[in-house]
């Protein structure tokens, strides 16, 4: 993309008139974290805030691909735009990833108001791409809404979900023994709605019994959030799940709720982004590597270590802007 003004602004054009090859290229250019990236979220921010993003989460195996395709149609079938951000897990040997959800919603290519995305993590923990959320700003400055995250089913850091969506969704299988894991990981805490996914399997009720008993046993409330049980495959209960999800918007949406979890959302972003600044700055101030060597040879400590190299960036700093 030329980086010139006309350049961005024919790419925001193409992206609000959601032009499949804009949409492509832009999202190319957050992945990889391109020079553009900036300037084209700066563009994107004000434009989006609009869709409500929904995260999908759960073990390995439980169906989320297949969920989120039946959420997808119903979606789709009451007249709205639905984007896709399918989150997959990055090969830390090769860093390829497998991204595989667009052969398993094959079904829904060829529907123009639906757009799917799979996402490299690329060693990000938390089962999140580092630019989803800035993704999310994209499909929501076209016009998609509802926006589903799918994400990796990565165990205790798969909470991370929380900091990226408007509502969660947590889905288990019978017989996996995960709704006690999920006290575990804490992600009894971050979701919004259960779901107790191929639930014609022996074991259902059971599954849905100890659920229940573990949401009373939290001190937060999470008695009373709704756990469904679906079919994915055949779209059993897929309306009722979407009704909850409606009904949960409505809820978050009338209430200051949905405003204080995206002020966090924006906490998280910006305190990544200076993250990554402070990280960058000690690399071009100092050898990392080598002071790391150093350290481990004169056994500093990591507090004093960090303190001496911080000083060294300010002062560096100054050196750079001629303050004295």
């Amino acid at each position: 993309m030329s980086t010139d003004r006309g350049g961005l602004d024919a790419l925001i054009d193409g992206i609000r008139a959601r032009r499949w090859r804009a949409l492509g290229r832009g999202l190319s250019l957050l992945e990889d974290a391109a020079p553009e990236a900036p300037a084209l979220v700066g563009r994107l921010f004000p434009l989006a805030g609009g869709a409500f993003v929904i995260g999908v989460t759960g073990p390995p195996g439980s169906g989320k691909s297949t969920l989120v395709r039946g959420l997808a149609r119903s979606f789709r079938a009451s007249g709205r735009r639905v984007g896709i951000l399918a989150v997959d897990p990055t090969s830390p040997y090769t860093g390829g990833a497998l991204l595989g959800d667009r052969v398993r919603m094959q079904d829904l290519a060829t529907d123009r108001e639906i757009f799917i995305r799979s996402m490299a993590t690329r060693g990000a923990v938390g089962g999140l791409a580092p630019a989803t959320r800035d993704a999310v700003d994209l499909l929501d400055a076209a016009g998609f809404d509802p926006i589903l995250v799918e994400t990796v089913g990565v165990g205790q850091d798969e909470v991370d979900v929380m900091r990226t969506v408007d509502a969660v969704v947590v889905v288990t299988v019978p017989g996996l023994g995960d709704e006690i894991q999920a006290i575990k990981a804490g992600i009894m805490e971050i979701a919004d709605v259960f779901v107790v996914n191929k639930a014609d399997r022996p074991g259902v009720e059971r599954a849905v019994r100890d659920l229940h008993s573990a949401l009373e046993m939290a001190e937060d409330g999470s008695a009373r959030r709704p756990i469904v049980k679906t079919v994915a495959s055949r779209d059993e209960g897929i309306e009722e799940l979407r009704a909850r999800l409606e009904a949960c918007r409505e809820q978050l949406e009338s209430s200051d709720e949905l405003e204080r979890r995206r002020f966090d959302h924006l906490r998280v972003r910006i305190e990544a982004l200076l993250e990554r600044r402070v990280l960058a700055a000690t690399a071009a101030a100092v050898d990392l590597e080598a002071e790391l060597h150093e350290a481990s040879r004169r056994k500093e400590d990591p507090y004093t270590l960090a303190e001496r190299l911080w000083r060294t960036v300010l002062a560096r700093h100054r050196e750079a802007s001629g303050e004295s």
